[in-house]
């Protein structure tokens, strides 16, 4: 039997994981029939299928499954090989693999690209925004070198960084303006407006308000924080908002934004990396880095 390289591997995992040959070759940079064709003559060589042809999507088979987790280990043990290589290096080069979650991107991204810019010229720095979930995912599986979210993070095979605390502050709508601030317990039974399902935000603004689960308001759960502020200026409700958000969100929004007087509901921010990474010690060198960017105070 023939050997399957490691090119096979990478055109496999990007098959299983985007679920379209279009994609997964876009992903790949080469064209669908080069990238069929390579997974094609891996099925050859291992003499089994291992995806279900749709007509608009590919599935793994049971046999796909089974082989999905052992090649992703191959991968990332290539990918640390590589990164044992870069750590013996003088600096930090070459690509970078940054997770970042929705709620910090739009605000904190310019002035960190600016920081690792200047302090690490030669990283090739690569940003991908999504929810925590699918970040700590990537990482485990090696498709991300580092993110940053929100803490704690229950994954032993993670290590977290704090990087600095921030407060939330309540919108409301402007003709709320001068009314005593609700409290926390005050808060459950108002109109409270979350991010949807998968947001830690959402989680964590529920957990200041000690809700177990959101209320069934229909309608009322927003994408970004940018629709909860606008549904907040049309009159539907109130929401939380990162301190760093305000700057962006409400300037040019109906809305009275308000800081908590005490007990503030806050969030501790921190970039996380997989434990097994050689690039470790790097790693801590740009989160110092990145806790000098905090819009609040360090930690």
């Amino acid at each position: 039997m023939a050997d399957f390289t490691l090119k096979h591997l990478r055109y496999f995992e990007a098959l299983a994981r985007h679920g379209h040959f279009g994609h997964a070759a876009d992903h790949s940079a080469v064209s669908q029939p080069a990238l069929s064709m390579q997974i094609k003559e891996l099925e050859q060589i291992l003499g089994a299928p291992l995806f279900e042809r749709g007509a608009r999507a590919v599935r793994l088979t049971q046999f796909g499954h089974a082989f999905a987790p052992r090649a992703r280990e191959i991968l990332q043990a290539v990918d640390d090989l590589g990164g044992l290589a870069r750590a013996a290096q003088s600096g930090l080069t070459g690509r970078f693999r940054l997770g970042v979650i929705p709620t910090i991107a739009p605000y904190m991204l310019p002035s960190m690209i600016h920081a690792l810019g200047q302090s690490h010229p030669q990283l090739d720095l690569q940003i991908r925004e999504t929810m925590t979930p699918r970040l700590v995912q990537e990482l485990e599986d090696g498709r991300l070198d580092a993110a940053i979210l929100a803490l704690p993070l229950d994954t032993p095979a993670l290590t977290a960084v704090p990087l600095f605390a921030e407060d939330f502050v309540l919108v409301r709508p402007i003709g709320d303006a001068g009314k005593p601030i609700p409290a926390s317990d005050q808060l459950r039974d108002m109109r409270l407006l979350l991010l949807e399902e998968g947001h830690c935000f959402r989680d964590q603004a529920l957990a200041y308000c000690n809700i177990q689960s959101a209320r069934p308001w229909d309608g009322l759960d927003g994408s970004s924080l940018s629709t909860l502020v606008q549904m907040v200026g049309a009159g539907m409700g109130i929401t939380l908002l990162p301190d760093m958000a305000v700057r962006v969100e409400a300037r040019a929004s109906q809305v009275d934004v308000v800081r908590f007087a005490t007990a503030a509901p806050s969030r501790t921010i921190g970039m996380v990396w997989r434990k097994t990474n050689p690039l470790g010690d790097q790693f801590s060198q740009i989160s110092q880095v990145l806790r000098n960017c905090a819009p609040q105070r360090s930690v």
